[in-house]
């Protein structure tokens, strides 16, 4: 498995990342196996975990505390902080009151006296940037967290946040946490820029599209909206019969004949796409399954020839979201109506 440094922290991680969301009652519910998991991604060269408080209520971050007993000292560890819990207003967020919480929470469930590096999972309007950047640098002070990262930050808030860290003497964001596919370029025109500029490590996820990519759909019928997975939870970002759904599955007709010709699987194809982008540093898998770790194992190394990325951007132009759903955020002033109107 080949490392890389993640931006200016001088820490070498994997180029392929474990990611854990899938892993407790959200998805697989057996800790045993998702131990295994986990120990056959670290024995395969993966020193990268990534999870988060809000993964299976804090299930994802104990089960990754039981699997790393013992093996600690081998693995970089990130999670998340930031997405709501519950309810409860102040259950979330990036305020200082909540963060320095959930510090403790994700030490006392991942079993551990530090994080290697502390995200903030989604950026908070009701927050100032200034104070999150404050409880962060107080955190990485006390010892609790040696880094600090952003996820799924659009670009104006990432260079924001570079500026208040840079003006008031913070800790900066020295990572982010886009989500990634062909399927999901968006992040090309103004993201991946950004965090070069800034020397930002980048840890991408989803680069199978929530399972577009993965060969498991091939036609409208293979799309089952009633199932208790994904597609039946995120109907609006599924329904073939949607605009942007039917051009999803039409670019994922026209990759398997792409991955056909030059002797990959899909999944492969997929990956090969998002390793060929400078900007990244590793990419996020999050299996469910031994078998589907074991598939997305197999891809590591996978190159992809320039014609074959030239390929790629004739069937997704760059920097296009087939559906702009998958980007994953939408800006306050879209989402509330009451913030464009008097």
């Amino acid at each position: 498995m080949k490392r890389r440094i993640l931006g200016g922290t001088g820490i070498s991680v994997s180029e392929f990342a474990l990611g854990t969301m899938m892993f407790g009652h959200f998805g697989n519910k057996d800790h045993d196996e998702s131990v295994r998991i986990i120990h056959r991604a670290l024995d395969a060269g993966i020193n990268f975990v990534d999870t988060a408080d809000v993964y299976s209520a804090g299930e994802s971050e104990e089960i990754v505390g039981k699997a790393l007993k013992g093996r600690r000292d081998e693995v970089v560890l990130a999670t998340k902080a930031g997405l709501p819990f519950d309810e409860e207003a102040n259950h979330g967020g990036g305020s200082r009151r909540w963060l320095v919480r959930q510090v403790d929470d994700s030490l006392r469930r991942l079993g551990t006296d530090h994080i290697d590096l502390y995200q903030i999972h989604r950026p908070d309007p009701r927050t100032d940037v200034d104070e999150t950047l404050s409880a962060l640098t107080d955190l990485v002070r006390a010892g609790k967290v040696l880094a600090v990262g952003s996820s799924t930050f659009p670009a104006d808030q990432i260079v924001e946040a570079q500026w208040t860290s840079e003006r008031r003497g913070h800790v900066r964001f020295r990572t982010e946490q886009p989500p990634y596919s062909i399927l999901a370029r968006g992040v090309e025109a103004a993201v991946l820029p950004t965090a070069q500029r800034y020397g930002m490590g980048v840890l991408t996820w989803g680069p199978l599209s929530a399972g577009w990519l993965s060969g498991r759909y091939t036609r409208a019928a293979d799309i089952d909206l009633t199932s208790q997975g994904r597609a039946g939870a995120e109907r609006h970002k599924f329904d073939p019969s949607l605009p942007e759904n039917a051009r999803k599955l039409q670019a994922v007709g026209d990759l398997s004949k792409l991955a056909e010709e030059t002797g990959l699987p899909l999944s492969h194809l997929a990956l090969g796409f998002v390793l060929a982008h400078p900007a990244v540093t590793s990419v996020i898998l999050g299996p469910r399954t031994m078998e589907q770790l074991d598939g997305l194992l197999t891809g590591a190394g996978t190159v992809l020839a320039g014609d074959v990325l030239d390929r790629i951007d004739e069937i997704v132009p760059p920097g296009t979201d087939l559906n702009p759903a998958d980007n994953y955020y939408v800006p306050p002033a879209l989402a509330d109506s009451a913030l464009r109107r008097r």
